[in-house]
């Protein structure tokens, strides 16, 4: 009969346990990404004016995120946290179909400090989303205030392509 030591049988455990951890890691699913993260695209917003909007995109499995900025779009009066809903609208995978991203959290923004908020969105494997060039591809609601932006051109360096 063969005998063991408490000791010996806790490392052989930890070193069991160690073992499987590795392999359940290695088989764990990786993570997802979206490339590029940094777009930017032209958009005229009528009475805001026209600039040049930077688009950074997040991927979460099917669930994404896009959040647009511009220093040229500014709060022309302060603005309450959660008071901006708006949706953005991309072409998918060359089109003709659209893709929206909605959205209504956004943080306090003074007067005169940039329009910032945040839009999600559900993406598939594959997906292409590139700035849509019809009217309303951005639409933002102020504090009950409707601001029309339209995409001028396609984004640069290209479109958003999540995994």
């Amino acid at each position: 009969m063969r005998r063991t030591t408490p000791g010996l049988r806790a490392t052989a455990t930890a070193a069991a346990c160690a073992a499987l951890l590795a392999g359940a890691v290695a088989l764990a699913p990786t993570a997802v990404a979206v490339s590029p993260d940094t777009a930017t695209a032209p958009y005229d917003c009528g009475t805001l004016g026209a600039a040049e909007v930077t688009l950074h995109a997040a991927q979460n499995g099917t669930r994404a995120t896009i959040t647009p900025g511009s220093p040229d779009l500014t709060a022309p009066v302060a603005i309450p946290a959660n008071a901006i809903s708006a949706t953005l609208r991309f072409e998918k995978n060359g089109g003709p179909d659209t893709t929206t991203f909605t959205g209504a959290s956004s943080p306090a923004i003074p007067a005169g400090s940039p329009i910032q908020f945040t839009l999600v969105g559900t993406v598939a494997p594959g997906d292409s989303l590139d700035s849509y060039l019809g009217s309303g591809s951005l639409r933002m609601s102020i504090a009950g205030v409707l601001i029309t932006c339209n995409a001028l051109a396609k984004q640069s360096p290209g479109p958003f392509v999540f995994d």
